[in-house]
């Protein structure tokens, strides 16, 4: 992994891990107590439920687990691959997360509980959308992968390897923007109930558009690049 992370990088990495310790935690707070991005443990519970026969249950934690498969394949069919670079559609994949919040915060609102299949769909996009960047793995939704990878580099620094920082810096980060997610939606779901899913989505439909004009941004500046060179190829070759 290089020694620096991009300011874009580590700062999106850590507002989307944000923005999903509130929805997770939103969705534990709501009348289905069903993890919206913890499959593991929601797999966990699909045992339990069936030894109990606690049919609702069951059902719940199936869409949970179903819903958040069909947002990271929606993620790979739009993005396309998992290394994170800034020319991929990232931008298109958060407005379609946004509009899948809505579409979960409409039905939490009615008391429905297919609200908990959108905002799992919504998890499993946005986990889906990054898997690494340059070797260190890139999760927002949770922080199993997250912690065991700051253990083992803790481990390798205790014993006198070399470690990198910069790995360090955005796990670090992850884990502590989803746990601070966590703390406010407790905050705001107390005063506002579900509309505390109005923050995150915001920030996500923020990030969306900020991250489109970047893209367009870099995009425009790669071309006046090759331009650039392509001239001073020909400057050149004229002069020889």
């Amino acid at each position: 992994m290089q020694d620096k992370i991009p300011t874009w990088v580590l700062f999106g990495a850590v507002v989307l891990a944000f923005s999903a310790g509130i929805l997770n935690t939103t969705a534990l707070m709501g009348f289905t107590h069903v993890s919206a991005s913890h499959v593991t443990g929601n797999i966990s519970q699909v045992a339990v439920s069936v030894f109990n026969g606690n049919w609702v249950n069951l059902k719940l934690f199936v869409i949970s687990i179903g819903s958040f498969w069909l947002g990271s394949v929606l993620s790979g069919a739009i993005i396309g691959a998992s290394e994170l670079h800034i020319r991929r559609n990232y931008g298109y994949a958060m407005y379609l997360e946004f509009l899948l919040l809505c579409g979960s915060l409409g039905l939490y609102l009615h008391d429905n509980e297919y609200g908990q299949m959108l905002i799992a769909m919504a998890c499993g996009l946005q986990n889906s959308m990054v898997a690494t960047y340059h070797g260190a793995v890139v999760r927002t939704t949770h922080l199993t992968g997250v912690t065991s990878d700051l253990g083992a580099t803790v481990g390798n620094w205790l014993v006198g390897r070399k470690v990198s920082m910069s790995k360090i810096i955005l796990h670090s980060g992850l884990w502590w923007g989803f746990f601070i997610g966590g703390f406010v939606a407790v905050w705001l779901y107390a005063k506002v109930g579900y509309l505390s899913m109005l923050l995150p989505m915001s920030v996500i439909l923020f990030s969306a558009i900020t991250y489109q004009h970047m893209e367009r941004w870099y995009t425009k500046s790669q071309r006046l690049l090759m331009l650039k060179l392509k001239r001073n190829k020909h400057n050149k070759n004229k002069y020889l």
